[in-house]
C-alpha cells in the first residue's frame, strides 16, 4: 500500500457541500495519553483526577473495523490511527492487522509522541502498518520538557525514531507545532538533526483547537517566517504534492539532503481540499478538526443498527458537510465556538 497520487473515488461516494469527497479517515482508538501538552492536554484540567473513558466507552477493535469497512464503502482510502496517544492501546498491532486487510485500503499509518515506539516498533511493522509520524515539538530537553507538560522522554521519543528506521516504517515524518517565544528559536536545530537521515521535519502552525489551549494569534508562526529562516540557511525548492487533499506543502532542499513541509491552516487555510473525516474512540463521527458536534455512531451500531442503516448515517452527514472553520477563523474568533478537544479526534 502506497500513497495515492490520484484519488479513485467509487460510484457510490459522496461529495459533501462544498463537493470535497470523504478519502482519508482518521481513527482515535485512545482517550488518555501519556503527556500533557499545554496546547493539547494542559495539565491543569487533565490532572490525575480527570475521568477519561472506561474501556467499554471505547469502540473495541471489531466495532472499529466494521465502522472503517463503511468509510471504506463510501471512498475513505487512508486510514490513521490517532490518540490521545494510540500506543496506550493494548494490543494495537491486532487491530492495525485487521484494518490493513480491508479490500481498498491503501494506505494505514500512525500518529504517537513516540515515547512507547521503541517498545512496539517491530510487532507494528510486522502487523501490516506502512509508516508513523512522530509528534516532537523541540530537541532542546527543556524545551521538550515544557512542551510535554512537565514529563521526561526525549530520549525514549529518539530511541522510538531509530527503531521505526531500522523496521523500516518509512517514510518517518516529524510534527512539530511552532509557537512564537516557546520553541521557534529550536527550528534549525531541528532541521539540523534530521537533513540527510531520509526523516521529513513538518512544521505545523499553532491552532485554535478545543477550548483550553489558551490560543492566540500572536503566538502563531507563520510558516512563511520559517520558510525563509529555514531557506536562508539551505536552499528550498518547491515539491509537488503526493495526493489531493495533502495538507503540507513540501520543500525540497537544493543540496539533496531531503525535504523538509509546512502545514499552514492558520495563515493559508486549505478546507477547500480537505477530505478528512475523524471517527473518535467512543465512536462519534466529525466531520472537521474544529467540529463542535458530531454524530454518535457507537449507540446505533450497539442497539443493532445494521451495515445499511450505519452506512446511511455516515453518508448523509457527510453529503450534509460544509466545514471551513479556517477560512472563517477570523470571523468566529468574534463569536467562540465549543468545540471538540483535540485527544479526542487527533491531530
Amino acid at each position: 500500500m502506497t500513497e495515492s497520487h490520484i484519488i479513485q473515488l467509487p460510484a457510490s461516494a459522496p461529495r459533501d457541500q462544498l463537493h470535497r469527497p470523504l478519502h482519508d479517515l482518521r481513527i482515535s482508538v485512545m482517550d488518555r495519553c501519556n503527556f500533557r501538552c499545554p496546547y493539547c492536554m494542559p495539565r491543569e484540567t487533565f490532572h490525575e483526577h480527570y475521568q477519561f473513558l472506561k474501556p467499554t466507552e471505547r469502540l473495541s477493535f471489531e466495532e472499529i473495523t466494521r465502522l472503517t469497512k463503511l468509510f471504506v464503502e463510501l471512498g475513505a482510502r487512508k486510514i490513521r490511527l490517532t490518540g490521545g496517544e494510540p500506543l496506550l492501546r493494548p494490543n494495537l498491532s491486532e487491530l492495525i492487522a485487521e484494518l490493513c486487510a480491508i479490500e481498498q485500503v491503501e494506505d494505514v499509518a500512525l500518529t504517537t509522541n513516540g515515547v512507547l515506539l521503541e517498545k512496539h516498533a517491530t510487532e507494528l511493522k510486522a502487523s501490516g502498518l506502512n509508516r508513523i509520524t512522530v509528534s516532537l515539538d523541540s530537541l532542546d530537553d527543556d524545551v521538550f520538557t515544557k512542551l510535554s507538560g512537565g514529563f521526561k522522554g526525549r530520549d525514549q521519543v529518539l530511541n522510538g525514531i531509530r527503531a521505526a528506521q531500522e523496521v523500516r516504517l518509512l517514510p518517518i515524518k516529524i510534527n512539530a507545532v511552532i509557537q512564537r517565544g516557546i520553541n521557534d528559536h529550536t527550528v534549525i536545530d531541528m532541521i539540523e538533526r534530521f537533513r540527510n537521515t531520509g526523516i521529513i521535519v513538518r512544521f505545523i502552525e499553532y491552532m485554535d483547537v478545543g477550548n483550553r489551549n489558551h490560543w492566540q494569534l500572536e503566538r502563531v508562526v507563520p510558516s512563511s517566517e520559517l520558510h525563509a529562516q529555514i531557506h536562508a540557511r539551505w536552499p528550498l525548492h518547491a515539491l509537488p504534492g503526493n495526493y489531493h487533499g495533502e495538507v503540507a506543502e513540501r520543500y525540497g532542499f537544493d543540496d539533496g539532503a531531503g525535504e523538509v513541509g509546512f502545514i499552514s491552516s492558520v495563515t493559508q487555510a486549505f478546507c477547500g481540499s480537505c477530505t478528512r473525516g475523524r471517527l473518535s474512540s467512543e465512536g462519534v463521527f466529525y466531520t472537521c478538526l474544529f467540529a463542535t458536534q458530531g454524530l454518535d455512531l457507537k449507540t446505533p451500531l450497539r442497539n443493532g443498527a445494521s451495515d445499511d442503516e450505519l452506512l446511511n448515517m455516515i453518508r448523509n452527514t457527510w453529503l450534509q458537510r460544509e466545514d471551513r472553520y479556517s477560512e472563517l477563523r477570523k470571523n468566529l474568533q468574534e463569536h467562540p465556538l465549543r468545540k471538540i478537544e483535540m485527544y479526542y479526534i487527533g491531530g
